[in-house]
């Protein structure tokens, strides 16, 4: 069941949730993989504040040349060495980078603990493999401290980002002399992030697992599905069913029959998870199908009115149309 303000919202399959999940992550490798293109621009060559005083001119884009083929990566001179010797912003998108794409961690992470909660008093909606013997004080209680531990790392990564932040903008004239912190963070939050994912992906993702009867339980309990049934019964049959069902605290199913709003195969129709979790009207052919029965039985009689009028028309123009006429004029 979806979710929003912490309150039942409409159908959603645990398939669509993780395939936002992961398109969240890929967006922030996008994020990372174009933080490091200004990262490859470098300014070997400038010497001390990028003017290039006693450096042979032949050897700034021979050292870019080297350095690639030492590291395997594509390194270039960069167009201004001056700008790329007195500043560092590059290293603050690389950071940026980083942080934002633990902010979207943090919040993939948390979402697994509230879908994990429990388990007997909680959502229970996904079960976390066990990864610690459990509680000193509470036996049995088996803590998600895996996507704990993801979320710490995250924390981290954010702090090392203000660390750089603050070092980034602290450069004076020609030189940034805080280079040294700029890249013990970065390198860090590298590390910590590659660490912390492969954590998660090789002691939770893996093993992870549905409790299919519980997301059924709540899916089958919430109001929320209401908001499928209104295309089908109306604004205001839907409103008084839902606050019949909050107050009574029945199934909205069941009231639904109960008040013969529709049928029980309609209802599995609307209801269908399949339907409610797509674009578009749940159980439109329904819908097709009760506007094609009301045209057979209407159109028969406009057809019928119609000729009846035109048949009127015509006989009073063949027998008074010298009046007909005469009245137009």
């Amino acid at each position: 069941m979806g979710r929003t303000h912490l309150q039942d919202a409409v159908p959603i399959t645990l398939g669509q949730e993780m395939s936002a999940y992961a398109s969240g992550v890929n967006r922030g490798l996008r994020r990372i993989e174009h933080a490091l293109i200004n990262l490859h621009y470098i300014n070997m060559g400038g010497t001390a504040i990028g003017t290039g005083l006693n450096a042979e001119p032949n050897y700034i884009p021979e050292v870019a040349k080297i350095l690639s083929v030492l590291a395997e990566e594509d390194f270039h001179v960069a167009e201004n060495l001056i700008d790329a010797t007195n500043n560092t912003d590059g290293f603050a998108d690389m950071s940026s980078a980083l942080k934002n794409t633990a902010l979207m961690l943090i919040k993939m992470a948390n979402d697994f603990r509230l879908m994990a909660s429990g388990p007997r008093c909680g959502l229970n909606e996904l079960k976390l493999p066990a990864r610690q013997p459990g509680s000193s004080i509470m036996p049995g209680k088996v803590n998600p401290v895996i996507a704990e531990v993801l979320n710490q790392t995250c924390y981290q990564i954010i702090g090392n980002d203000t660390a750089i932040c603050l070092a980034v903008e602290n450069g004076q004239f020609e030189l940034n002399v805080m280079e040294p912190v700029i890249a013990f963070n970065i390198f860090n939050s590298l590390k910590y992030m590659t660490n912390a994912v492969n954590t998660f992906v090789d002691n939770l993702l893996i093993d992870l697992e549905a409790n299919k009867e519980q997301c059924y339980t709540w899916l089958n309990h919430s109001v929320g599905t209401i908001t499928a049934l209104l295309p089908h019964i109306g604004y205001e049959n839907a409103s008084m069913i839902a606050k019949e069902a909050y107050q009574t605290n029945k199934p909205v199913r069941e009231i639904i029959l109960s008040k013969n709003l529709l049928t029980e195969e309609e209802l599995d129709i609307i209801l269908s998870p399949s339907e409610m979790t797509r674009p578009g009207i749940a159980g439109d052919k329904l819908l097709k199908e009760n506007l094609r029965k009301e045209l057979n039985i209407k159109l028969p009689l406009v057809i019928k009115f119609t000729r009846g009028l035109f048949y009127f028309v015509f006989i009073f123009a063949i027998n008074d149309g010298n009046s007909l006429i005469s009245l137009i004029v």
